[in-house]
């Protein structure tokens, strides 16, 4: 939806999640010399301002990165996240919070590919130029959900295809099943990373359900609920990441991962984590 605007909610404890998780896997993705694609279907604008206006009318990022900005005890793989969070703050102050192409921008390398799709006009024109002149990177202005289609396979066969539209109406939800349903006939061996709200919607609840069903692979399920919902059942509770494909590594830095972030994330006594993952 073009009314949608991350900046919003950059920062807020989905995007620890979300981040964290994507930092993981772009990291083992690394590991190979082989280099891979990695496709953005709803990539926002790159990066966005804790200090503007956006950011501020509710000041989400208080309850996310700002709770461990400052802390001495991360576990490594949250301080890798915070250190990348910390680079995009050269100053040395949280002035800026990166989205998943800044993300990717630090850490993919010379031979890999970044595809990156974003509507909004706005949002579009500022990930464009954040990205300029970098080498293999690609912005487009077309439909996340139709552009994957023309992206996979990459010519590598290795690829990463991160999913997260704003999920604002009710048709994104089947448009992720339908997109990945399409794009895993044609690129069944790529890694696939879908971030989803924990919100009351029948949806959000059945989308892990879902998704189960196409990854004949093997999954991983990762949950994190820190807020109770307002009295009249909305805002967001928390929210998950389904992967497909997984990197074999993750389940058990998750399993030691997920505990500290309820932890420190958590807004009530009943904030809790769910992880779980099939292997074939």
């Amino acid at each position: 939806m073009l009314a949608y605007r991350h900046a919003f909610h950059a920062g807020n404890h989905a995007d620890v999640l979300k981040h964290t998780v994507l930092t993981m896997v772009l990291r083992y993705m690394n590991q190979k010399d082989k280099p891979y694609r990695m496709i953005d279907t709803h990539a926002g604008a790159g990066g966005y301002s804790l200090e503007g206006r956006y950011a501020q009318k509710k000041g989400e990022f208080e309850q996310g990165i700002s709770r461990l900005w400052s802390r001495d005890d991360l576990p490594p793989v949250v301080a890798d996240y915070v250190n990348l969070v910390k680079q995009f703050n050269p100053e040395g102050q949280m002035e800026q919070y990166p989205g998943s192409p800044a993300f990717a921008k630090m850490l993919l390398r010379g031979q890999d590919q970044l595809r990156m799709f974003e509507l909004h006009p706005t949002d579009h024109k500022i990930l464009a130029a954040y990205l300029g002149e970098t080498r293999g990177a690609e912005v487009y202005d077309t439909d996340g959900f139709e552009g994957l289609k023309g992206q996979v396979p990459p010519s590598s066969r290795r690829g990463l295809v991160l999913m997260d539209p704003s999920y604002e109406g009710h048709g994104d939800y089947g448009r992720v099943i339908a997109a990945l349903r399409e794009a895993l006939l044609r690129f069944a061996e790529g890694v696939y990373m879908v971030w989803y709200p924990q919100v009351q919607k029948v949806e959000a609840a059945t989308l892990p359900r879902r998704l189960e069903g196409l990854a004949p692979k093997g999954w991983l399920h990762a949950r994190l609920t820190v807020q109770v919902p307002d009295s009249q059942g909305f805002g967001l509770a928390g929210s998950g990441v389904f992967i497909l494909n997984p990197p074999y590594t993750l389940h058990d830095e998750l399993a030691s991962v997920l505990p500290y972030l309820t932890d420190v994330l958590g807004q009530y006594d009943g904030a809790n984590y769910l992880l779980e993952q099939r292997v074939v």
